[in-house]
């Protein structure tokens, strides 16, 4: 329990620390932009404003995931969390759009506007920030097992890349080239909605039930290796937030009694626990026919 507590307060911090950040950076880079005359700056800084939208929303699952099962959700609310990790995707999504039509319309523009050389270094300490965010956040999320935590490291990533698409803009200015600035923002753009796609495909599959066949094979071997376990007639596995839940149908000695297959059931439990960290197991128990020889 005190491990859980612990990962639960590593999670929380790491969704803050990203807020924080936005906060900070969106203040920051929508004050300069408007005074040093950077467009690149100030989409930064919006961009930096959305993303306190996703922080919030995943520190509204990470909290709803951790209450108790209910009445009306009698398995807990872990999927909140990847609901979370969902919404970020969709907001992600939005950025990467605007991002790329605003990119389209200062090619088509003839307006050329140089900005002031500082807004390209207030742009490079953003990124820089938001990698170190990003390295913390993916270290914690990796720690806690926390997919939501792991889709705020992947928006700390894109925001980094923005940021330094940003600063490459700017300087791009400063030296008569112009269209490295809507260049820049496109190529960002596209990271952004790459890794959206990514978060908003692992969530779905996650919530439609979805698991990895090879994924079953670790599973399939630890419950083998159970004395008592003839075979595996079926197996399924399905994820909700961070935790997995397991069904299994195995074939033992139809000569054993309800106490011994018992006791094979609560092995397998056991070592789910102790190597995959797997608590929730069902195990459904029939008789191995015609095995051709008995167990002595």
């Amino acid at each position: 329990m005190g491990r859980s507590n612990g990962n639960n307060i590593s999670a929380d911090r790491g969704a803050w620390i990203s807020m924080i950040s936005y906060l900070s950076l969106s203040t920051i880079k929508l004050i300069m932009g408007y005074l040093f005359n950077s467009t690149a700056l100030v989409a930064d800084g919006l961009n930096n404003t959305t993303d306190i939208i996703a922080s919030v929303a995943v520190l509204i699952g990470l909290k709803m995931s951790r209450k108790p099962p209910d009445a009306n959700h009698p398995y807990g609310h872990s999927r909140a969390e990847t609901i979370a990790s969902l919404v970020t995707s969709l907001i992600m999504a939005t950025i990467g759009i605007q991002v790329l039509i605003d990119a389209v319309r200062v090619i088509f523009s003839k307006e050329q506007v140089v900005p002031d050389i500082a807004a390209a270094w207030i742009a490079l300490i953003g990124a820089l920030i938001m990698l170190l965010v990003f390295f913390y956040n993916r270290s914690l999320s990796i720690k806690t097992n926390s997919r939501a935590l792991m889709a705020v490291a992947k928006d700390n990533f894109s925001d980094a890349m923005v940021s330094l698409g940003a600063f490459v803009g700017i300087i791009g200015a400063q030296y008569n080239f112009p269209w490295l600035d809507p260049l820049a923002a496109i190529i960002v753009g596209i990271i952004i909605l790459k890794t959206s796609w990514d978060i908003f495909s692992e969530a779905t599959h996650m919530l439609t039930d979805g698991f990895e066949p090879n994924e079953l094979e670790p599973l399939k071997e630890t419950i083998l290796t159970v004395t008592g376990v003839k075979d595996i007639k079926d197996i399924k596995a399905r994820s909700y937030g961070n935790e997995i839940v397991v069904d299994a149908v195995i074939e033992v000695n139809p000569d054993l009694n309800v106490l011994e297959s018992h006791n094979i059931t609560d092995q397998i439990e056991e070592k789910m626990r102790s190597i995959h960290k797997i608590k929730d197991v069902h195990i459904h128990i029939e008789p191995k026919m015609n095995t051709g020889k008995e167990d002595e």
